[in-house]
């Protein structure tokens, strides 16, 4: 993506549709049998280790997101190797996505592929 570390990352409860579209990426990413995403291409994210701490590995997919569909932001969902959620999608940004967009707990988002 060419960011450094993400200042925002939001998390965003999936249902219907779109988790189904969220279990073919994560049949990309490795962490599930079935159907893969159509149009998605994973980049892949080798772990390491920091000051003695290790940091797992993870799949990105490049995407916008947008609180109503009128300005979009540059994002990517993060599917990380070592994840309970399968429900949850992982965005992070360059930007701080709750002040950007803006949003709060409970609010409906939009997030495309790009």
């Amino acid at each position: 993506m060419g960011t450094g570390a993400w200042p925002g990352t939001l998390n965003i409860d999936l249902y219907g549709n779109n988790l189904l579209n969220y279990k073919g990426l994560r049949v990309l990413a490795g962490l599930e049998e079935g159907e893969s995403a159509k149009n998605a291409e994973p980049i892949r994210i080798q772990g390491f280790e920091r000051s003695g701490r290790s940091f797992g590995g993870a799949t990105a997919f490049k995407a916008e997101i947008s609180r109503d569909g009128g300005d979009w932001i540059s994002c990517a969902i993060l599917i990380p190797d070592l994840t309970r959620h399968t429900q949850t999608a992982e965005v992070i940004s360059s930007s701080f996505l709750r002040e950007a967009l803006p949003c709060e707990d409970g609010d409906e988002i939009v997030v495309r592929l790009s």
